[in-house]
């Protein structure tokens, strides 16, 4: 229920310009969430919103750009200590192996990371594909996990 109240608040902030827990919380309800105005403050917190001036003139809800840069890397290093047991790379494409039932979640996570290179991913029991934009993209994002994990 956290994941998917904090997917929302997102998705929220993303399409309207919210400036106030109140609307939050309003818009929350609107889409079949009710929460209170305590939980709603701990979430902010967690998914590291800011307010920030728009050209209009008012601050609105939006995520930390600093902290989501620091976000990405936290969940992707957890992700792959937790899950994956090695990668390799043909062409544009990524291969992850991970342990039994887990390809899943390491390639819905990666979709969810919103990663400017990939394309979108595939993934069985134990084997996720990624699909990169290109051959560079590709080894460049194996170096950076391996250099994560070593």
């Amino acid at each position: 229920m956290k994941s998917k109240r904090q997917q929302e608040i997102l998705n929220i902030i993303s399409s309207s310009e919210i400036e106030t827990q109140e609307q939050l919380l309003e818009h929350l309800r609107e889409r079949g969430i009710t929460t209170t105005q305590a939980t709603v403050s701990r979430d902010i917190k967690q998914l590291h919103l800011v307010k920030e001036l728009t050209a209009g003139g008012i601050y609105k809800y939006s995520v930390s750009q600093r902290k989501a840069a620091a976000g990405v890397a936290g969940r992707l290093r957890t992700i792959f200590r937790e899950s994956v047991t090695s990668l390799d790379v043909a062409q544009n494409i990524v291969v992850l192996k991970t342990m039994p039932g887990l390809a899943n979640a390491a390639g819905a996570a990666m979709d969810g990371m919103d990663l400017p290179d990939l394309v979108g991913s595939l993934a069985g029991d134990d084997t996720a594909i990624l699909i990169m934009r290109s051959n560079t993209a590709a080894e460049e994002f194996c170096d950076q996990i391996r250099e994560m994990l070593s």
